[in-house]
Parts: structure tokens; C-alpha cells; sequence
């Protein structure tokens, strides 16, 4: 016997598990989900379409965009915006990701059902004051946005609102 034999064992044995292993490839693919990703080319747009809206209005705020992880994305702040509303605008954004709703609604409903105040001591990031809103395309939420330094969180929803459309995103039904 010579003395390579058992090295082309090995070869022979990882040439064929290589092979087997690249034309399997194709079944671990099929098995992937597909996660719809917002661009930060959008994420800018819809920042900076509340931060108008709401400058327009005469509001000085911060615009927080976070991504499908709850990650920031984009950040606006109006020149003489308040320091703390750049903290209230993340959590706006990552409580209505998370939460996959409008934090009015979410606000709305705890006022109605007390015993859901825990809700915001669940995470750190979580706030439920008006102001945020997912981030929909069609069914799927892609992220969120948060507005905070208006005199009232109806007024931060509303640049959010004007946010989400910018973008073609879906938004809430208008109340009658």
C-alpha cells in the first residue's frame, strides 16, 4: 500500500462532501425568510417630511426613523429644538415598531384599561405618548417614526402622519 492511499481516501471522502454540499445549497436558500428592509434614502424623506411639516406649523422637533430591529436610521432635529426631544422621538419610533401600532392608540387604550400601564415599564425604549407610528408597507411593518418637541403629541402625530405619506407608506384612517 502506498503511502498517500489513505490521503486520497480523505480527498475522495471531501471532494464528495463538498459537492454535496454545494448542490444542497439551494434547499437551505428555500428555507430563508425574505425580510423587506427600509432604505435610508427613505427613511430621510420621511424625517425630513415630518420635520417640515412640523417646522411649517411652527413646532421645533426631532424626527426619529428606526429600522425593522428597533435601529436607528435617520435622525432630524429643528435648529432650537429641546434636548430631550431627540429621546422622546427614538422611543416614539421604536415603541409603534415594536408595538406595530400608533402610540395614541396605545395611549388610548391604557387610559382606558389601566392595568396595561405596565406596557411601558416592559423595555426602556418603550413611551406611550402620541407621536409615533409604523412604518407599513401594505402588511409589513419596515420600521417606525417618532415626532417629539410639538406643544401637544396630536400635533407630533400629525408630522409623522405627513411623514409616513411622504413616502407612500401606509397611514391611519382619518376620524370622522
Amino acid at each position: 500500500m502506498s503511502q498517500y492511499s489513505g490521503s486520497k481516501v480523505g480527498f475522495v471522502f471531501l471532494s464528495g462532501f463538498a459537492f454535496a454540499a454545494l448542490f444542497s445549497g439551494a434547499s437551505f436558500a428555500q428555507e430563508l425568510n425574505s425580510v423587506k428592509a427600509l432604505p435610508l434614502a427613505m427613511a430621510k424623506k420621511a424625517a425630513d417630511a415630518a420635520r417640515e411639516k412640523c417646522e411649517a406649523d411652527g413646532y421645533k422637533v426631532s424626527v426619529f426613523v428606526v429600522d425593522e430591529g428597533g435601529h436607528p436610521k435617520a435622525l432630524v432635529k429643528s435648529d432650537g429644538a429641546g434636548p430631550h426631544t431627540s429621546d422622546s422621538s427614538f422611543r416614539k419610533a421604536y415603541t409603534a415598531l415594536s408595538m406595530r401600532n400608533a402610540t395614541q392608540n396605545l395611549s388610548n387604550l391604557v387610559k382606558k384599561m389601566p392595568q396595561l400601564a405596565s406596557l411601558e415599564k416592559m423595555n426602556d425604549k418603550i413611551i406611550l405618548l402620541a407621536g409615533g407610528q409604523p412604518i407599513k408597507f401594505g402588511g409589513d411593518v419596515v420600521g417606525g417614526i417618532g415626532v417629539g418637541g410639538a406643544p401637544g403629541g396630536h400635533l407630533d402625530d400629525a408630522c409623522a402622519v405627513a411623514g409616513l405619506k411622504a413616502i407612500g407608506a401606509s397611514v391611519p384612517e382619518e376620524k370622522k
